[in-house]
């Protein structure tokens, strides 16, 4: 990520948080960033390397499913400075849980899948896959 003289361009901070222009312009309607992005002289957005910073950990959050409108309730929380830690905190914690969650299904189907998949390794070892879950057809219907 190179610099200029007054700091970062949007292009240049689309490359190096992998968010697309569009995307940066919404979070900063949204009001997204932790402060106004400041303008040169001929009207583009001027980004520091908090503001990557802070795009980099809004996109794991967002990566980890955390909706727009909590990300939008924490970045006013940080934005707003110190004396609302523990509001942060509550409100990492709640989508800390919502993850474990998540991971604690997906786990819970990715050993359902392991079985199915041990179950089909040995039907086509023992050459007795044929028919396995197969649909029939009733010649009546």
């Amino acid at each position: 990520m190179t610099r200029d003289a007054e700091g970062l361009s949007i292009g240049q901070v689309a490359e190096a948080t992998g968010l697309s222009v569009h995307a940066l312009r919404f979070f900063e309607r949204e009001e997204l960033f932790l402060r106004p992005i400041p303008r040169s002289g001929g009207g583009q957005r001027v980004y520091g390397p908090a503001d990557v910073e802070w795009l980099l950990l809004c996109n794991r959050l967002r990566d980890s499913g955390m909706p727009i409108a909590v990300l939008k309730k924490f970045a006013g929380l940080v934005r707003s400075g110190p004396g609302n830690e523990p509001e942060r905190l509550a409100l990492l914690r709640g989508h800390e849980r919502r993850v474990e969650e998540r991971i604690a299904g997906l786990q819970a189907n990715l050993e359902i899948i392991r079985t199915k998949v041990s179950v089909y390794e040995r039907h086509v070892r023992e050459g007795t896959a044929a028919g396995v879950w197969a649909p029939t057809t009733d010649p009546a219907t």
